[in-house]
């Protein structure tokens, strides 16, 4: 039984990052030695020095829509938000709608004087609405002036500027959640990475709001994971398994990188495939890891499973203990939070 009780942790509320820093790679840094089973303090900016040339860095380059919505319910007026979560095709997206009572199948909200509407066709539970949107123009550019960014709910500032939400290499809109991992990374140290002769892989993982749903399961193995959309070009499955074949590190920024890797990893193969599909993948202690070598990630909530993937890396009671001392040395945790390289 994989108690969803082991991965608990004690969090001082303080300690939850709410802005960004100024400096991106200003963050702080925990390097995890698997091996020897220590940990040490360090500044993200160092990330340079525990990466080699025969490390391949492989980082989520989806883009964060402004998707979070505040419209009015044609009829009445009522005001209502809407989260745009997944595009479901043919202009359908799944969304999250509160206080979704308001709503029902037919209901149509407007947003921005009528220059974007969506038509309810249906309800599901936990506030999840299926709306057709209707609009003239190019959906994006409609987000870009009407929506927010979508931040976590453990974030309570106002962002000033909704770029900070975004790694600096994010190209791909569709993520409801930014890969924050990759948050850290300036393009100035991205290009000392590669004049380090560091190569580069961009995936694409559309960030779902599941991420931060709490596992309520007290039996973990039993949490019904959500799904969400990846993409691993025919470029990039060609140059994993040239990195793999000369036995090169593979390094995951994030866990949504690393859930990309080892979806798309396929035993029969022996290497990556090229695919766009959907991954419902769950990674906790007892997995074996086929794809990624290192990982850097930032801290994760307690029992969610997030702390059970990087416990299925690096070992449950030695995550525990860095954690301890993340929190004794006043880390930042989450979103806008500190790092950890478990390598």
């Amino acid at each position: 039984m994989l108690r969803t009780e082991d991965y608990d942790y004690n969090l001082p509320e303080e300690l939850i990052a709410q802005t960004p820093l100024k400096d991106r790679s200003g963050s702080r840094l925990m390097i995890l030695d698997r091996k020897n089973k220590k940990f040490s303090d360090h500044h993200f900016k160092e990330i340079i020095d525990y990466l080699t040339p025969n490390d391949v860095l492989v980082l989520n380059d989806t883009k964060v829509i402004p998707a979070r919505l505040i419209g009015e319910k044609e009829e009445t007026h009522a005001s209502i938000e809407v989260l745009l979560l997944k595009d479901l095709g043919d202009n359908v997206w799944e969304c999250l709608t509160r206080p979704q009572k308001r709503v029902h199948e037919g209901t149509i909200v407007s947003f921005g004087d009528g220059k974007l509407k969506a038509q309810c066709i249906k309800k599901f539970d936990e506030g999840i609405t299926h709306y057709k949107l209707i609009y003239d123009g190019i959906l994006v550019e409609i987000l870009d002036q009407l929506g927010e960014m979508p931040l976590p709910p453990y974030i309570h500032e106002k962002l000033k500027d909704k770029d900070r939400y975004q790694t600096v290499y994010a190209k791909n809109p569709g993520s409801a959640a930014a890969p924050t991992a990759g948050l850290h990374f300036t393009p100035e140290l991205l290009e000392q990475i590669k004049a380090k002769g560091i190569e580069l892989i961009y995936v694409t993982l559309n960030v779902g709001l599941g991420t931060f749903r709490p596992v309520t399961e007290e039996d973990a193995s039993k949490h019904e994971m959500h799904t969400e959309l990846y993409q691993i070009s025919k470029e990039a499955a060609e140059r994993l398994n040239a990195a793999k074949k000369a036995g090169k590190r593979i390094v995951a920024v994030g866990t949504t990188s690393t859930r990309t890797l080892e979806a798309a990893y396929r035993d029969e193969l022996g290497g990556f495939e090229a695919c766009c599909e959907n991954t419902s993948i769950f990674i906790y202690p007892g997995y074996k890891f086929k794809a990624v070598d290192a990982l850097i990630t930032n801290f994760h909530l307690p029992k969610s499973t997030l702390i059970m993937l990087v416990s299925a890396l690096a070992g449950r009671e030695f995550i525990l203990d860095a954690y301890k001392h993340a929190v004794e040395e006043k880390y930042r945790f989450f979103s806008f939070g500190d790092a950890m390289f478990i390598e």
